[in-house]
């Protein structure tokens, strides 16, 4: 499994050698020139805090294909882009008003609309429970995107259900499919118990976790973002992952 440390960092691009995920948002605010990457990376759109601040895109499709051009060409390196896509969380749909039916049309219209404009976004199946996902996917289907073809499906609107034991029937359900899945923000527990039956993840939890860390004696600053601090965490977590595959490849 392919595992992209998040980072709120967008220097780190230029810094280390595994793979990253950041955010659009973080770019956009960055005040120095954007660096020159070292590493593979996929780039987040935003969508929590879009839809969770705003309850809807504050900018178009247009503006993020432009982005998107820009940071391929500077910044160099970008595996993949996650589309402008609608997450089904229950705080999410209150929000903006609307129902997962149309959180998944526009998700579905959305990746359409940035693949005509070249724009490499991975499709993103949504949904609140497992008969929603296998909708999203025949939405996909019918509006001509093999999802077994693709080489990555994201799947939405798990990160803040990990612990809940109907993700993993999704999880599964979804790769029995025969889909190469990417988990958005997977927490460690999410990784060992699902990491079998996905091809790639990415985590921004290392940094929570360094918020609770005492002061770094030679940095003087808790560990919240700490280059160090995500990089022992990321270690940590691949070799619990690895452990868990290792376990069940032998149930």
């Amino acid at each position: 499994m392919r595992f992209y440390l998040g980072t709120h960092e967008p220097g780190w691009l230029a810094r280390v050698d595994v793979p990253l995920m950041v955010s659009r948002h973080r770019l956009e605010r960055r005040a120095r020139p954007l660096p020159v990457a070292a590493t593979p990376w996929v780039l987040d759109s935003g969508g929590f805090t879009e839809l969770g601040a705003h309850g809807r895109w504050t900018f178009t499709a247009r503006t993020y294909a432009a982005d998107v051009a820009r940071y391929r060409e500077t910044i160099g390196h970008l595996d993949w882009a996650a589309p402008m896509d609608w997450m089904c969380e229950a705080h999410v749909l209150a929000k903006t008003g609307l129902t997962v039916v149309e959180h998944q049309a526009r998700t579905v219209g959305n990746v359409l609309e940035l693949r005509a404009l070249e724009v490499p976004v991975i499709p993103v199946l949504q949904g609140a429970d497992l008969a929603d996902y296998h909708a999203c996917a025949d939405r996909y289907e019918a509006a001509g995107i093999a999802l077994e073809a693709e080489p990555v499906v994201g799947l939405g609107s798990v990160c803040r259900r990990q612990a809940t034991p109907v993700i993993g029937g999704i999880v599964i359900a979804m790769a029995d499919r025969g889909y190469r899945l990417h988990g958005f923000g997977c927490k460690q527990g999410a990784l060992i118990r699902y990491g079998a039956w996905m091809a790639s993840a990415d985590s921004l939890a290392w940094s929570r976790g360094g918020k609770s860390r005492g002061t770094c004696t030679h940095l003087r600053s808790r560990c919240a973002n700490h280059l160090h601090w995500a990089l022992d965490w990321r270690a940590q977590v691949m070799a619990a992952q690895l452990g868990a595959n290792v376990q069940q490849a032998w149930l």
